[in-house]
């Protein structure tokens, strides 16, 4: 058994179902402080590169440090999936670095959760769906409307992106409850990203040699790819193996608040009211939209989700 199997049957996986409920909010807290780490350290190397050679650059480097480190036995005829899943995790990504470009990070985020919440009502019903889309639309309206001017170049492009970015990654979500039932989820990840990488080669060539001719750019671009690409998406993987997709997407909308907190902390940017506003009202209408009654079970929510 190689190390980075041993590394994977020692830790996170080998814990019970329930301890990984319990762990899920930390490691996920965890997940997005160190993906928006790597999300700032991106938006100083706008000024190398261009926005979609960063973005090619994060997701190459993950797809290299994933590839070494599983080293997984691709087999052609099951190339499927795993490839969906790299190119929708891809284009999030891209799409996701366009946004944050133009936009504030905590507001590119809270914006980019309005796709995993039509996700679940589109697949749901009841009446947390309908309060949660309620909800969801007055939040992009505190932010779009309110809690940014839109008349300042780009912003609304920023959040055009932003949007896409979210319903990219409802794919990634439903796509990725599916890779985690193969049990091959860091495997499937390592081979997705690879050929995401190559469809979306043509983004690095205008500009990419700048961060490659500098060893402090190149290193900036080393730790993006490792803390956006490969820790979190691993974490990700390995907690949907034990825990169902709606509690994850559910846990999903701490995300919001960690991007705004690294985002004031690291790029000094200070959220308006209406941001703050919006982006309470989009994380409760994720929380709504993804909550099932203990009682109703894991089957049904994963179900529920597609997968």
């Amino acid at each position: 058994m190689s190390r980075a199997r041993r590394f994977e049957t020692g830790s996170l996986r080998n814990l019970s179902g329930d301890a990984m409920h319990r762990a899920a909010p930390a490691i996920l807290v965890a997940s997005g402080i160190i993906q928006y780490i790597g999300a700032s350290i991106a938006v100083t190397l706008f000024a190398a590169a261009t926005v979609g050679a960063v973005a090619w650059g994060r997701v190459a480097v993950g797809a290299g440090v994933m590839m070494i480190w599983r080293r997984p036995k691709i087999e052609w005829r099951a190339l499927g999936l795993p490839a969906l899943y790299g190119i929708a995790l891809v284009t999030m990504n891209v799409l996701f670095y366009q946004a944050i470009a133009r936009i504030p990070l905590g507001t590119a985020v809270a914006l980019e959760f309005i796709g995993p919440v039509l996700l679940a009502a589109v697949i749901g019903r009841g009446w947390r769906i309908l309060i949660g889309i309620v909800l969801a639309a007055a939040g992009v309206f505190m932010i779009s409307w309110v809690g940014v001017d839109a008349a300042a170049p780009g912003v609304l492009a920023g959040i055009g992106f932003a949007l896409a970015a979210g319903a990219a990654w409802a794919v990634y979500m439903w796509l990725g409850s599916k890779v985690a039932k193969t049990g091959s989820g860091p495997d499937s990840l390592a081979i997705g990203m690879t050929i995401g990488a190559l469809l979306y080669l043509p983004l690095a060539i205008p500009s990419f040699g700048a961060i490659l001719t500098s060893p402090k750019l190149l290193a900036l671009m080393v730790a993006v790819g490792v803390f956006s690409s490969v820790v979190p998406y691993v974490l990700e993987v390995t907690i949907l193996t034990r825990v169902p997709a709606s509690t994850f997407a559910l846990l999903n909308a701490l995300y919001p608040a960690t991007s705004l907190f690294v985002g004031m902390v690291l790029l000094r940017q200070f959220p308006s009211a209406g941001e703050v506003g919006g982006l309470a009202l989009i994380s409760i209408a994720v929380a709504l939209v993804t909550f099932r009654p203990s009682g109703s079970g894991g089957r049904d929510s994963r179900r529920e989700l597609g997968s």
